[in-house]
């Protein structure tokens, strides 16, 4: 079972309700998502307000990407080591302070800086949340209804991006997208601290500092040549270096992790069947998912004429969708196993990709965005809380966390590597050509690879995933 084997109370308090621990590990994790999301709507005000040119505005959302999944893995195994309520509190109390920073920053490298900081605060904050959740309830039903929740939350905060950028935007500046961080992130740092309990399965090893300079630097250089794609393309110079460099680092984090005696990730974990097929799943279903919400976004905009405000009042079923098949998911687990939950979720998000891939430039709100949203999201629900159940069950304790930074690292991953190369796609469509009828094809384009990629993904879910989740003595 995937417990904790040090649990201490604090300050000599009994434990806390498990509703109590979910909560406060879900809105931890809300966090975390609605900040790789939210930023989007606010960046022509920020470009009005900062004097920033095209690439700054990049790698103003660029620098929390990089950052989140640079140190995922990092931030994983502190968990395991130093404790998961300390790595909690840490990590979100650096992600307020610097939410703070970038509210407040008069210059743009005051406000990229503060978002490589959030990113930083991101990547040690999110593998606990999913940790202190699996750690709170037993193995089973209950354990599946909570990362049900998890994984609710975490997608509504994705969705729910476009949506409050949009009210803040409107009703007071961009800066508020950033500054709405500190006073929820301190009432969640307060009740934190008040109330969960520390909890770590480290037998006193050190941490792994060559595995995790090694894949920090991997994967953030990877993550930076994956930026370069929308600006230089995939065989410039710009792109191709860093894509080498990246994945070289990461070849040798693997070397080196093959060798070490106490290593950030243990090989050995990519040989349980739940672990590696799950993540391998949701790095797949990441890259096509993730880009739904900034295209559907992009389309009601540019092509339909609506404003930030009402694009995020349109996707608002979607976002509903995906925390009704959420909490869908637990109940048809019971029956039917996580492999055919998540099959049965991906093939209900093909069927709202294939029926957005027909999308017209002069398209009905119910037809070319609300239903096949809704069928979009309601599989991306259906699908993401067996996947997250298969990747953390059957795994020892003591690599709780660093499985729990491996979840986050690869869907983080799949759905930077699919915005770059869908973002590619629909460029080479349009060829620079700004009407509504070349940028309905473009965005159509891209919602017909969506459909293969998950397609594809299907066929792998009902091949490697485990029928049923492995469970640990």
């Amino acid at each position: 079972m995937l417990e904790t084997t040090d649990t201490t109370p604090t300050s000599g308090r009994g434990a806390p309700p498990t509703w109590l621990v979910v909560a406060l590990a879900c809105a931890g994790q809300f966090l975390v998502v609605l900040d790789i999301s939210v930023v989007n709507v606010a960046l022509p005000s920020v470009r009005t307000g900062l004097d920033l040119d095209e690439q700054g505005l990049q790698w103003v959302v660029n620098a929390y990407a990089i950052a989140f999944a640079g140190f995922m893995l990092l931030g994983g195994r502190a968990g395991d080591l130093y404790g998961r309520k300390r790595m909690f509190l840490v990590g979100l109390g650096l992600f307020t302070l610097a939410s703070l920073a970038g509210g407040l920053a008069q210059d743009g490298w005051q406000l990229l800086l503060a978002r490589a900081v959030q990113g930083l605060g991101a990547a040690v904050l999110a593998p606990s949340t999913l940790t202190i959740v699996t750690s709170a309830v037993p193995e089973g039903a209950a354990r599946a209804r909570a990362i049900a929740t998890w994984t609710a939350v975490g997608a509504g905060g994705g969705a729910a991006g476009g949506f409050v950028g949009g009210v803040l935007v409107d009703a007071l500046s961009w800066r508020w997208v950033l500054l709405i961080n500190v006073p929820v992130g301190a009432v969640v740092l307060a009740g934190a601290a008040r109330w969960l309990v520390e909890g770590r399965a480290g037998d006193g090893r050190r941490l792994d500092l060559p595995g995790a300079l090694l894949v920090t630097a991997g994967l953030a250089t990877l993550a930076y040549g994956i930026s370069q794609t929308e600006a230089e393309g995939w065989t410039a110079a710009a792109t191709l270096v860093p894509l080498c460099a990246g994945l070289a680092l990461i070849v040798l984090f693997l070397l080196v992790e093959a060798r070490a005696k106490a290593p950030l990730m243990p090989l050995g974990l990519l040989r349980l069947r739940s672990v590696a097929s799950a993540n391998v799943a949701m790095f797949l279903s990441g890259s096509a998912m993730f880009c739904m919400w900034f295209f559907m976004t992009l389309y009601a905009q540019n092509v339909l004429g609506y404003t930030p405000l009402e694009a995020g009042l349109a996707l608002v079923p979607s976002s509903l969708a995906v925390v009704l098949g959420s909490k869908l998911a637990p109940r048809l687990m019971r029956t039917s196993g996580p492999r055919a939950v998540a099959v049965f979720g991906t093939l209900v998000a093909v069927a709202g990709f294939g029926w957005q891939s027909t999308m017209t430039a002069d398209g009905a709100y119910l037809t070319t965005i609300m239903f096949p949203g809704v069928l979009m999201m309601l599989g991306a629900g259906l699908a993401g809380t067996p996947l997250a159940a298969l990747a953390t069950s059957g795994v020892p304790p003591q690599e709780a966390g660093v499985v729990s930074g491996l979840v986050n690292t690869s869907r983080t991953m799949g759905g930077s590597l699919g915005l770059a190369v869908m973002s590619t796609i629909a460029a080479a469509r349009t060829a620079g050509d700004r009407t509504p009828q070349a940028l309905t094809e473009g965005y159509a384009l891209v919602f017909r690879t969506g459909t293969v990629v998950l397609a594809a993904g299907v066929v792998l879910m009902w091949v490697w995933l485990p029928r049923r989740a492995a469970v640990t003595s």
